[in-house]
């Protein structure tokens, strides 16, 4: 690796660090080392939506995967339905995919989805969510990537505590005790930074979180949206800034 190249990829792994920390709060050494190793081996960028952090973990998203590819130069892509497996009446899907790194080798991953194995925000789409596992473990496979994709995760990957509701408008605006950046500072800064609109913004994540205003959404969901949105307006504000937009909706004029 040339110097130019390890210079980028040191700026490139600073940057991962400070969003992280800003998203996530303070990374153990672990979770540092392995972001390190993850930014330099696949350059994958927390700021793109690349890499989620839960319960300590770092794991890859569909999006990352799809990046390296491309990166990676990958020569085609192919995802079939598996019949046999699967059960239209139960809701369940299975899928094969196979990931071509050249035209005569191919590596092939399974993925299955059903109501019970998928988070309640993503129920009604389990074909897709099927779909998507498949082609994430066949890339993982390819890539030679050890560990876990988000959309492989079952609807309670951890066992953890009931996550408690919480309010991003709470008046101490603290969110946390643990001392970590509150769930309300991290949306102001990132409304700041890209200049969004602030109450689109807020039916955006009601929308995302499957809630009726974010303040009944839990600290999980609204983090999972955090890291979501800094990944959509890095990779494309304009595009983004669309979507908001659809949710700038007239009020109901009342006689």
């Amino acid at each position: 690796m040339n110097r130019k190249l390890a210079s980028k990829g040191s700026a490139v792994f600073r940057s991962n660090v400070k969003l992280a920390c800003s998203l996530w709060g303070s990374l153990s050494i672990i979770a540092l080392t392995r972001l390190e190793y993850l930014t330099r081996t696949y350059r994958f960028s927390v700021a793109s939506g690349d890499l989620q952090l839960l319960s300590g973990a770092w794991y890859v998203t569909h999006s990352g995967l799809l990046r390296l590819s491309f990166r990676r130069k990958c020569a085609g892509i192919k995802a079939t339905f598996v019949n046999q497996l699967s059960d239209a009446v139960a809701k369940r899907w299975v899928f094969k995919a196979t990931v071509y790194k050249t035209r005569s080798m191919g590596f092939v991953g399974y993925g299955d989805a059903d109501p019970s194995n998928i988070s309640p925000i993503v129920r009604g789409s389990e074909m897709r969510v099927a779909e998507t596992r498949a082609v994430n473990r066949a890339l993982r496979k390819a890539y030679g990537i050890g560990l876990c994709s988000v959309e492989e995760l079952g609807s309670q990957p951890f066992v953890v505590e009931p996550p408690k509701t919480i309010s991003v408008d709470a008046e101490n605006g603290k969110g946390s005790s643990n001392g970590q950046p509150s769930l309300r500072d991290k949306l102001r800064l990132l409304i700041r930074n890209y200049e969004l609109d602030p109450a689109l913004v807020k039916r955006y994540a009601a929308d995302f979180c499957g809630t009726e205003t974010l303040r009944e959404a839990s600290r999980d969901l609204v983090e999972a949206f955090v890291s979501t949105i800094v990944g959509e307006a890095a990779n494309d504000r304009a595009a983004l800034v669309c979507k908001l937009n659809s949710y700038n909706q007239p009020e109901e004029v009342r006689p």
